[in-house]
């Protein structure tokens, strides 16, 4: 169970019943804090009882003794208290009487607090009263965070992410502050736009300065210490990235049952840079997770995917990665996939139905295996995505024709 853990440091005598109403209806619902505070029970000089020390922070395995103190006005003999730590009541053998009005709990080998905001230690009266309570964190130091990395959609904004160091399991609220400034000039800032459900991101979305690097650092810090990364310096047209390519269109190319056309447009936002973009696809057969990458594609935004299965169902996507911003020499970053396009191929057994003609069918035939032998030549002789001009089929007509005339001479000098 996860109770918040607010205390003051003592109660007053005319709130302490309240308060301790308070704490049990806050105890038997996990959702609310652990009490529920009148605030001039924080101000009140008439103290009933007190804890010491409130709210230490101590490194895990450490041991850790806490006096409570009550007021002889109550009419509590200490002896009658009684401790509890997050709810569950602790053994009286860890208790010491120092005095009437004086218990103490000791805790050995502390574990690391069950909640970020610190665990309940609460001294009771004999009737389940709430006396006095403490918050007690237990955990260990931030380690230097690492794997700092960050990128810009479009040179508009700057997101970055990180790692938190070591294990990353402090056991206590753990502060993390990104802060970057100009290289040469220009004040030290911090990010103010962290990410809820990726807690080790954030995100810059505005007033940043292009063909200037920055220095960019996290800070990390607890109630046990800090610890700070190691400062990465970036340009942010070197770490631009940008939109997956929109309009993505996966279609057959005719009757070719092992063959399918992929095309899509530019990311919209980069037509106002000067750049190059480069592309990649990956495509899957409908009943496999594992993707094939055409890694080659260059600039183009068409492309022919061959030697597919006949009579099957494709997964295809695209990714876009600017080149060249602004006269920038490095590599972007590439961008998401766009959404899956799903095509199938031809079924080869509907080809050879098509026609009652036998004339026809044989035609067909013929053509259909001379264009697998063109396409398979095509393979062999080109790399990726690559479109299929006049051109390059006269090559390969050259090609068959010499290959015709040495099987021919080889016929002859056989039946010579």
């Amino acid at each position: 169970m996860d109770y918040s853990c607010v205390f003051p440091q003592q109660l007053d005598k005319n709130n302490s019943r309240n308060t301790s109403d308070a704490v049990k209806m806050a105890l038997s619902i996990s959702t609310l804090s652990l009490l529920i505070l009148l605030p001039h029970a924080l101000t009140s000089t008439s103290h009933l009882a007190v804890i010491s020390p409130q709210d230490p922070a101590l490194p895990i395995g450490s041991s850790l003794t806490v006096l409570c103190a009550v007021s002889a006005e109550l009419g509590l003999a200490a002896s009658s208290l009684y401790w509890t730590l997050n709810g569950r009541r602790l053994a009286r053998s860890t208790y010491t009487v120092l005095s009437p009005t004086e218990l103490s709990v000791t805790l050995h080998r502390l574990n690391g607090s069950q909640q970020q905001s610190g665990d309940n230690l609460v001294c009771h009266s004999d009737n389940g009263d709430v006396l006095a309570g403490s918050c007690i964190y237990v955990g260990m130091p931030p380690e230097k965070p690492d794997n700092l990395s960050c990128w810009s959609r479009n040179t508009k904004d700057l997101s970055c992410r990180w790692s938190p160091g070591g294990q990353g399991e402090t056991y206590i609220s753990t502060k993390y502050i990104l802060k970057y400034k100009l290289r040469w000039y220009g004040k030290e800032k911090e990010c103010q736009d962290y990410n809820v459900g990726q807690p080790y991101t954030c995100y810059i979305p505005r007033d940043l300065a292009i063909f200037t690097p920055y220095e960019i650092w996290v800070e990390a810090s607890n109630q046990l210490g800090s610890a700070t990364s190691d400062v990465i310096i970036l340009d942010i047209l070197d770490v631009v990235t940008t939109d997956p390519p929109p309009d993505v269109h996966v279609t057959r190319l005719g009757e070719l049952d092992d063959q399918l056309s992929v095309r899509w447009a530019s990311p919209p936002a980069l037509k106002d840079f000067l750049f190059q973009a480069k592309y990649q696809i990956r495509y899957r057969l409908e009943d496999s997770a594992e993707w094939k990458v055409v890694d080659d594609v260059g600039n183009q935004t068409s492309c022919r995917l061959a030697g597919l299965k006949p009579g099957t169902v494709y997964f295809v996507q695209v990714r876009c990665n600017p080149v060249g911003i602004y006269g920038s020499k490095k590599t972007g970053i590439w961008s998401d996939w766009s959404h899956p396009t799903a095509a199938s191929t031809p079924n080869s057994k509907r080809l050879q139905t098509g026609s009652c003609d036998p004339k026809s069918e044989e035609h067909n035939s013929t053509l259909r295996q001379e264009l697998k032998q063109f396409f398979g030549w095509v393979r062999k002789h080109t790399y990726g995505c690559t479109n299929v001009s006049i051109k390059l089929y006269d090559q390969w007509r050259v090609w068959l024709q010499k290959a015709h005339k040495t099987r021919n001479l080889v016929l002859q000098s056989g039946k010579s």
